[in-house]
């Protein structure tokens, strides 16, 4: 079988355009907008802890010097986290640091969701239109004597409708689906650990202050 008899671009516009065109107008332009960033964030280099935790490395040193209030926070180039640092320093306090990496990790574990979310509904529709695309072609088909040329044409497009449904769903947006979910579980994971590291290192430092200021 020669591959090039799987190509046909009417078809294949039925069913890409059909089911990008119903997700959009299912999800809404926010959803859509946010499923795009997702699916750039995937060809991106993932949350680098080893680098951001050597960043904070000379910030853990200057608590265990000095006590927590007189550090001051050093950017790692993460917002989210650098938001939560800063709060920590300021409120002298690593529950205010937990406080604010949970609100980030919510928003940033929802916006993953949604985005998987948007994906699962284009896997469902892609066989829809894929059905579409075959009834379309179907539709060619008069009951009066057509060519046996005519004919094969529209059967090939039925079948390859059908197809490019199945493929689209199965091998691209239902996998891409669940990448987003995967990636967001593991950066998770990893900020987690990267938490815990640095209220483990406030904490270390914070007796060692009550104990100064008692004396």
């Amino acid at each position: 079988m020669e591959l090039v008899h799987l190509i046909d671009p009417v078809p294949a516009a039925i069913v890409i355009g059909g089911t990008l065109l119903a997700t959009a107008l299912r999800a809404g332009r926010a959803d859509c907008r946010l499923t795009m960033r997702e699916l750039a964030a995937l060809a991106a280099p993932a949350f680098d802890a080893a680098r951001v935790r050597r960043d904070l490395a000379p910030l853990a040193n200057d608590m265990r010097k000095d006590g927590v209030y007189r550090v001051r926070a050093r950017p790692t180039g993460d917002p989210a986290l650098d938001n939560a640092i800063a709060a920590m320093v300021d409120g002298h306090s690593a529950s205010v640091l937990m406080a604010h990496h949970s609100a980030a990790r919510k928003k940033r574990l929802s916006h993953a969701q949604r985005a998987a979310v948007t994906l699962a509904q284009a896997a469902d529709l892609a066989p829809v239109f894929g059905l579409a695309g075959t009834l379309v072609s179907l539709a060619q088909l008069s009951g009066r004597g057509i060519a046996r040329a005519q004919f094969m044409n529209a059967i090939s497009m039925s079948v390859l409708a059908t197809l490019y449904g199945l493929l689209l769903a199965n091998f691209l947006l239902a996998p891409l689906a669940r990448a987003v979910e995967r990636r967001a579980e593991r950066e998770e994971a990893v900020r987690q650990d990267l938490i815990d590291w640095i209220a483990g290192q406030f904490a270390a430092a914070a007796p060692r202050l009550r104990r100064g200021v008692a004396a």
